[in-house]
């Protein structure tokens, strides 16, 4: 019973999405379809709102979040993104190269709110090809992931190797294969295809070169700032990025790049993307007040599937429910654990497929913050996402298959 609610809840989503309903306000029906076919009490809803709003977790988002688009908004007014751009361009003497690798590299920013960050660059090394606005929404939702399986800052990766009893490096030689994989995929079915137009090539001064290199210098010390801050110093995301935010104003005017302090603080305000965060957070909160997560996980535990199989559906339907790697890894780590204490290939297959869930789901941020930013369709979007998410997961079923070291079959 729980599944049919779980799917007709996901239908209305989509529905509501195709009828061109903002994200937040589409994942918000869904939650509140399934609280009404879960024996509805008032004091869950109110529940749900509450843990969102008393969450330390909700203001260091939402916090981080804003100061990630002052950031972008410093960078992008004070010319240091282009020149960024063009310094890489001429460093790879490829735009294509700069398109995967930028959103990627920035990837390696514990930061859900980093996807507005790396969405302008995106942006500015598109020009002079023949992109949609889905092509590049996707070309940034895609890359920015592809070091969920290899980089020991990421949170979720963190959290799991904590749950679960396996140490961080062991993971990524288990998994790190895939982030090669992904960036491949995501070339193939992304990248390689985009028609570059009859662009004439500038020529660039000796004087223009430094100032780009410079450029480029200015763009990377706060991405680099913030993962000291945030890994070595262990600083919440929303204070090292405040601290970032604040810093650059000064560094950039020393570098003759100004900036309007009221353009960046004032111009951050992006209230629309704001009330979907809020709507996707009260979402999550509710699955978890109604017991509808404590239900899949039960139902699945009393199947007479094999217990990889067990875990890599439900790990993927908890990523899709989410959208967030600390929620699938935070519900399916315990279970892991519990079943197999310190076992790499079962955390693998929940790794692997709770992020293709997340990958696929407009409950995650990303894709929210990525789709509002170039204004592009949300399922023209997700296609190429699925065009290589579904050959991804399919390589690491086959190879998993034959590499596993212990079977529960």
């Amino acid at each position: 019973m729980i599944f049919l609610i779980i799917t007709v809840a996901m239908l209305i989503t989509l529905f509501l999405l195709r009828r061109h309903q903002p994200i937040g306000i589409a994942i918000l029906a869904g939650g509140l379809f399934i609280w009404l076919c879960t024996d509805p009490k008032l004091d869950e809803l109110t529940g749900a709102a509450v843990q969102m709003f008393t969450s330390p977790r909700s203001y260091d988002l939402v916090g981080a979040l804003y100061l990630v688009i002052c950031l972008e908004i410093e960078l992008r007014k004070s010319g240091c993104l282009a020149g960024m751009v063009e310094a890489l361009s001429r460093m790879f003497s490829s735009r294509r190269f700069t398109l995967a690798v930028m959103p990627a590299f920035l990837g390696l920013l514990p930061s859900m709110g980093g996807a507005r960050f790396s969405a302008p660059i995106v942006q500015e090394a598109s020009k002079g090809f023949e992109a949609t606005q889905e092509d590049k929404a996707a070309i940034n939702f895609w890359f920015r992931h592809i070091f969920e399986f290899s980089s020991p800052l990421v949170p979720g990766m963190i959290l799991a190797c904590g749950i679960a009893g396996v140490k961080i490096g062991d993971l990524i030689v288990h998994l790190g294969w895939l982030t090669i994989v992904a960036f491949l995929l995501g070339w193939i079915v992304m990248v390689r295809g985009l028609k570059q137009t009859s662009l004439t090539k500038n020529t660039v001064t000796g004087e223009e070169a430094k100032r780009h290199n410079w450029d480029f210098v200015l763009s990377l010390t706060p991405v680099i700032a913030n993962v000291v801050l945030m890994v070595t110093l262990g600083l919440q995301a929303s204070v090292s990025m405040i601290i970032v935010v604040v810093a650059m104003i000064p560094l950039l005017m020393l570098f003759n790049r100004h900036v309007s302090v009221k353009e960046v603080f004032i111009g951050a305000l992006d209230y629309k993307m704001f009330a979907n965060v809020i709507c996707i957070l009260l979402f999550v909160e509710l699955l978890d007040t109604t017991g509808v997560l404590a239900l899949l996980v039960a139902a699945f535990e009393s199947s007479p599937l094999p217990v990889p199989v067990i875990i890599g559906f439900l790990s993927f339907i908890i990523g899709l429910l989410t959208g967030i790697s600390q929620g699938h890894v935070a519900i399916m780590m315990p279970i892991v654990a519990g079943i197999s204490m310190g076992d790499l290939d079962l955390v693998g297959v929940a790794m692997v497929f709770g992020v293709a869930g997340q990958m696929v789901t407009p409950t995650h941020l990303c894709l929210t913050i990525t789709v509002d930013y170039f204004k592009s369709d949300f399922f023209k979007t997700l296609k190429p996402v699925l065009l290589a998410q579904i050959p991804l997961s399919l390589i690491f079923i086959i190879v998993s298959y034959f590499t596993w070291e212990k079977t529960f079959f």
